[in-house]
């Protein structure tokens, strides 16, 4: 044991003692106690058992099967009543052990039918003032449920089904047996929503009286079987939204002859639905740097003005997707330009009415390019031959190769910033869900956030890539710490159904992939995080996901033991807020006594007189030892701190104890700091700590979260520098989701704080466009051309 003397930073902690060996067995207990849930257990317990299926690695098994659906569709649009006819041959084949005696169909658009589970169970509160939509939640007047006219066999004869709510039991007529086959058939109608337009619906533009159509769960569709639970048959009720089988689509859309229809899918009969002039604009299209127009906004402002009493059908192929989706309308503009993906065309385009430029005509498909290039190389090669952006009702919807998106600027063509980045931002995550889950083909019924923040992260990580200063909403640390302030009782895990997350966009969005960038900047890195990562998408593509699989795979592809951060992230409400409570300095005394005691005597002449010893300054004008000198002895003249004979013998007697190693070490500068943590808000995370030192330079030390592992709430660490240190700060670039930064820095630092005052009544302000003195700075009205 050394005595050793504290450094200028906290002068009153002189008397304690450093030890380089010993500890006292009371506080290495207290390093080892844990209280209630240990952070740190692993996750096998709850996780689901490997099996031949799914491998403990988070692999797919040598055994996984995953059952097909394909579809044969034809379907017209009834643009005078909006509403969709189809009729759909349904080929199922079974991949599983099981024999199956029925099928579950989804009829999903049943959520709109009056008698829903969604209207039955809508909850809400009555208000003085209630909008008209607000009282269409309590009191639905629109029916936009399937009505299914017939489901039948090859041979013609009825199926015998059961509808309950969104999903239809078909049953068999006999069995069907591992690697078999069933066709059926189903024809259907409903009525196409205006009213409440989420997922799809149309649009209404008075002014010419057209209609914007976005089509979507249109049609009766297989649900998934699965190995790891089977039917997956869970009601749509709204916010938990699909979980489909892969399978090929042929689909036969007619629509009025002047609407412009997009979809899922390649076109099969281009040079049937489109003129001389779009089949050459669609080939240049295909070797140009940019967008080409394949329909101009002049072209598509006079046909708005068409009404035509013929029909059109227009035929599309999709290969090995889950979905279909499709729109249609007079008044599209269409752009269209082709990229090589890994030696793959992908033809990028974008269908917008004039309402939509100039930002559409600017942006849209250049983004949808910039989104397959940026995801394409974190995660799998883009595999279909298309991707489409369109705008329409539908503020935010993805579908194989095709996805709906907002940003409509002022009439005036100007536009915020907040509208531009909020279009970009929503057409780079909508096509990206082009990956998740459309090609990793997660059930988006059961967990939302393995797409919407899977892709959420990706979507932050593609918008840094589109403009260094993008101002992104998610993957900051920083931005979700307002949601993990709030109260538990308003939150939910995120490993929760879909159906019941409370506050959906930071659950389901928002805090994943948060997550996901504190893996891949603070945990893991930048290099193994990419590896995981990439590798959970190969390994995954077109098979279906669980989140043990994801979990597993992160790890196995890592070597990073990451049970901790899944439970505390993923499995729980805790948040991010360490403290940092004190901090003792301390430094290793020499042992010589004319430093020593030099030191000391600093110590004493800088150390401030109590205010007891200010005043009798003043009052005592004698004491009695100084009015009688006889009263003096031996130790009044003694100087305790002043070097003797005996002190030098005692100090040359200890150095010769010594190794020449431990010599050297009191002989270099070597300062020790004691940091007190304690984990405030639950979660464990990295301990970062940002060192300031007296000359004023900076150093950055991370310590894993393992330091949390046998004491979850509190632990001590000890620091050693070269150097005096004048203040410790926790997460100074704010890593870690800290909620607490008030608590981080030692010695306390003020937290800087400003309020707004402004008026009762605030007006609404013109966007910055709007506000341009010159009509140069503001963009052009709408355009036309020919480009």
């Amino acid at each position: 044991m050394q005595n050793c003397l504290p450094v200028s930073l906290f002068p009153r902690r002189c008397t304690a003692l450093l030890s380089f060996a010993l500890l006292p067995l009371a506080a290495a207990q207290a390093q080892t106690t844990n209280s209630g849930t240990d952070k740190f257990a692993q996750l096998e317990t709850m996780l689901p058992t490997p099996n031949a299926y799914r491998t403990a690695s988070g692999a797919p098994g040598p055994e996984y099967w995953q059952q097909r659906a394909d579809y044969d569709i034809s379907v017209t649009l009834d643009d005078a009543r909006q509403a969709v006819s189809g009729h759909e041959t349904i080929t199922y084949t079974n991949r599983s052990p099981d024999t199956l005696p029925y099928l579950w169909v989804q009829l999903d658009q049943n959520v709109l039918a009056k008698n829903s589970i969604t209207a039955t169970t809508e909850v809400g509160q009555l208000q003085d003032k209630m909008s008209f939509a607000a009282l269409e939640t309590l009191l639905p007047s629109f029916d936009g449920g399937f009505k299914i006219e017939s489901v039948t066999g090859k041979d013609g004869k009825a199926l015998h089904t059961v509808t309950n709510y969104t999903m239809m039991r078909v049953d068999l007529p006999t069995p069907l047996r591992p690697g078999q086959a069933f066709a059926f058939n189903v024809r259907w109608h409903y009525n196409v929503n205006g009213t409440r337009p989420r997922r799809n619906g149309w649009e209404y533009f008075p002014e010419d009286k057209n209609y914007l159509y976005e089509i979507a769960q249109w049609y009766p569709r297989m649900a998934v079987y699965s190995d790891n639970q089977g039917w997956q048959h869970k009601q749509f009720l709204g916010s938990g939204e699909f979980a489909l089988p892969f399978g090929d689509y042929r689909v036969s859309i007619t629509a009025p002859a002047d609407h412009v229809v997009g979809a899922t899918g390649t076109l099969q009969n281009a040079t049937q639905v489109l003129s001389a002039t779009q089949l050459k604009r669609l080939a240049a299209a295909k070797t140009a740097t940019k967008p080409v127009l394949i329909i101009t906004q002049d072209e598509a402002v006079k046909n708005e003005a068409s009404r035509a009493t013929a029909t059109k059908t227009w035929k599309f192929a999709a290969k090995n997707v889950r979905d279909f989706a499709w729109v249609s309308s007079r008044k599209f503009i269409w752009d269209a330009m082709q990229i090589e993906q890994e030696g793959r065309s992908v033809l990028c385009m974008s269908y917008y009415p004039k309402e939509g430029n100039p930002l559409w005509g600017q942006y849209s498909t250049e983004v949808v390019a910039h989104t397959i290039r940026s995801y394409s190389r974190r995660t799998i090669p883009y595999q279909y031959p298309v991707a489409i952006s369109v705008h329409g009702p539908i503020g935010g919807m993805e579908y194989p190769m095709l996805c709906f998106n907002p940003g409509r600027p002022e009439k005036d063509g100007t536009y915020s910033a907040q509208r531009k980045y909020g279009m970009i931002g929503t057409i780079i995550h909508e096509v990206g869900h082009n990956f998740f889950p459309m090609m990793v083909n997660s059930d988006e019924r059961q967990w939302s956030w393995m797409d919407e923040g899977l892709n959420s992260f990706l979507e932050y990580l593609t918008e840094l890539e589109w403009e260094r200063t993008y101002p992104t909403r998610l993957g900051e640390p920083a931005s979700i710490v307002e949601y993990m302030r709030t109260d538990k009782s308003l939150q939910t895990p995120i490993m929760t159904n879909s159906e019941s997350v409370l506050q959906f966009g930071p659950n389901a969005y928002a805090k994943p992939a948060t997550a996901l960038n504190i893996l891949r900047e603070t945990v893991m890195g930048r290099e193994l995080f990419d590896h995981a990562f990439k590798t959970y998408a190969q390994r995954w593509a077109y098979k279906h996901p669980a989140p043990a699989d994801f979990f597993r795979t992160m790890e196995d592809a890592s070597a990073v033991d990451l049970d901790w951060f899944w439970r505390g992230w993923f499995y729980t409400t805790d948040r991010c807020d360490l403290a940092l409570e004190s901090v003792k300095a301390y430094q290793p005394a020499t042992g010589n006594p004319a430093v020593e005691k030099a030191r000391q005597q600093q110590a004493l002449a800088a150390a401030a007189p109590s205010i007891s010893a200010q005043r009798n300054a003043l009052d005592i004008a004698k004491t009695l030892v100084e009015g009688k000198p006889e009263l003096k002895d031996f130790y009044n003249g003694f100087d305790p701190l002043a070097v003797t004979p005996a002190d030098q013998q005692r100090y040359q007697a200890y150095l010769a104890g010594l190794s020449p190693e431990q010599q050297k070490r009191l002989g270099g500068p070597q300062y020790f700091y004691e940091l007190a943590l304690r984990n405030v808000g639950g979660l464990v995370m990295p301990v970062i700590v940002q060192l300031t030192y007296a000359d004023n330079s900076q150093e950055i030390q991370t310590i894993p979260a393992e330091i949390w592992r046998k004491n979850n709430a509190q632990v001590t660490k000890v620091l050693v520098t070269q150097k005096p240190v004048i203040s410790f700060v926790l997460d100074p670039f704010q890593q870690t989701a800290d909620t607490d930064l008030s608590n981080n820095a030692f010695p306390r630092q003020p937290t800087a704080s400003r309020f707004e005052l402004f008026q009762q009544q605030q007006q609404t302000l013109p966007n910055p466009m709007q506000q341009a003195t010159s009509p140069s700075q503001k963009p052009e009205s709408p355009v036309g051309g020919t480009k």
